[in-house]
């Protein structure tokens, strides 16, 4: 069993097959998916997909990409969307939120201030509903860190697409992430992603597609899309590059996401 701990099953490159997409998945070994939400818009459609898929799950949370569109009253209605899921079993965290500082027009000014009040308040959402949370980290990992030390009732998560120094790394541990690997750990020359991948303890691991994006080296050409059945092949990688057998790769990381997603062992 592997379980798929960051995919956005609901993206419009899954319109014409989607459920087939999940069938497939589970039917590779891939029993859980968690399908995080990116704005108010979708909250209702990740939450309705969740139920239909073997081992689906979600998140709600408003995507740090989608900040600039959303409305300040965005808050208010998330908030009244997890108060409504805190009875779902497969409603397990906060997510997708973070930061993201790579691109230009978002790492400065007022909508950086932005970004970051954004996160701070669904940081305290969080805190405030003892959920965890799934991080978007985009050259924005010490920001990151710097509002999470300021809300300790926060209780981890995971750092989605870790592509940061060890420090750093280490930091996110040992405030109780997991970090989330996934297609971009399949490319040689993605050096500090394998180092994470051979130097970070198995139980701090897990694994993600983020399907439809980041697909992994044997898909990267225009127009190829990512999806949660990729997972065993880059569960292998893993399992590759730290010396032990695919199996161990499941066991562990099953167990990571188990630990760090509390909600999903229900």
């Amino acid at each position: 069993m592997m379980i798929d701990t960051h995919c956005h099953l609901d993206a419009a490159e899954f319109d014409a097959d989607r459920l087939d997409v999940a069938r497939r998945a589970a039917a590779s070994g891939v029993r859980g998916i968690v399908i995080p939400a990116v704005e108010r818009g979708n909250f209702a459609a990740v939450r309705g997909l969740a139920q239909q898929v073997e081992g689906g799950a979600y998140a709600l949370g408003i995507h740090p990409l989608y900040v600039p569109r959303a409305r300040d009253d965005d808050l208010g209605a998330l908030r009244e969307a997890v108060i409504d899921a805190l009875d779902d079993p497969r409603f397990v965290a906060i997510g997708e939120i973070g930061l993201d500082f790579f691109v230009p027009e978002l790492a400065a000014g007022e909508p950086r201030a932005r970004q970051e009040r954004f996160y701070d308040a669904q940081l305290a959402l969080a805190a405030e509903f003892g959920l965890p949370v799934l991080l978007h980290v985009r050259r924005s990992q010490d920001m990151l860190l710097k509002y999470l030390r300021r809300r300790p009732g926060v209780r981890g998560g995971i750092a989605h697409a870790f592509n940061g120094s060890a420090q750093q790394a280490r930091a996110f541990v040992e405030r109780g992430f997991a970090l989330g690997l996934g297609g971009a750990m399949t490319y040689p020359r993605a050096l500090q992603i394998r180092r994470h991948a051979t130097d970070v303890g198995l139980d701090s691991l897990v694994l993600e597609t983020d399907a439809p994006d980041i697909p992994p080296a044997w898909l990267y050409a225009p127009q190829r899309r990512n999806d949660p059945g990729q997972l065993p092949r880059i569960a292998q990688v893993l399992a590759e590059l730290r010396g032990v057998d695919t199996a161990e790769i499941a066991r562990a990381t099953t167990a990571a996401a188990h630990r760090v997603l509390p909600r999903l062992r229900t």
